[in-house]
């Protein structure tokens, strides 16, 4: 498989791994072009320390079950802000003042974001809507 392609798929897994763990704000950089030690940075917003650590672990047992093995793993034990790195592609998991302390994205904002894929969320009146909707045709 070329290098592109496998960035990119381990991306994919560990951004599903951390949708699966709950984890929160989920963006993933493309810093091809601007960084020389990796493809792809996937930063994402546990809501405790406790979180964070357990979303580590998701990530890191999802990838092992596809043969992906972690370089290094760092700040695991405090849980403030996890780092997995992958080679091709490394995942930051941090509580949320960290990451707004750090501000990861705005630091390599020459990155290029790249699309996550998560649902829209459905305002209000749209809601109430499909809700009607739905009990029209139960009906």
């Amino acid at each position: 498989m070329p290098k592109v392609a496998k960035a990119k798929k381990t991306q994919q897994w560990i951004q599903n791994a951390l949708e699966d763990a709950k984890t929160q704000n989920i963006a993933v950089l493309d810093v091809r072009k601007i960084s020389d030690f990796t493809d792809y940075m996937v930063i994402a917003t546990g809501t405790s320390n406790r979180h964070v650590q357990s979303s580590a672990d998701k990530v890191v047992e999802t990838l092992r079950g596809h043969g992906v093995r972690p370089v290094g793993i760092e700040g695991k034990q405090l849980g403030d802000w996890v780092l997995i790195d992958f080679g091709d592609v490394v995942a930051h998991i941090m509580r949320e003042q960290m990451r707004d302390f750090y501000n990861l994205e705005k630091l390599w904002s020459d990155a290029k974001r790249v699309k996550t894929g998560e649902k829209p969320k459905i305002h209000r009146k749209g809601a109430k809507s499909a809700k009607v909707k739905e009990t029209k045709n139960a009906g």
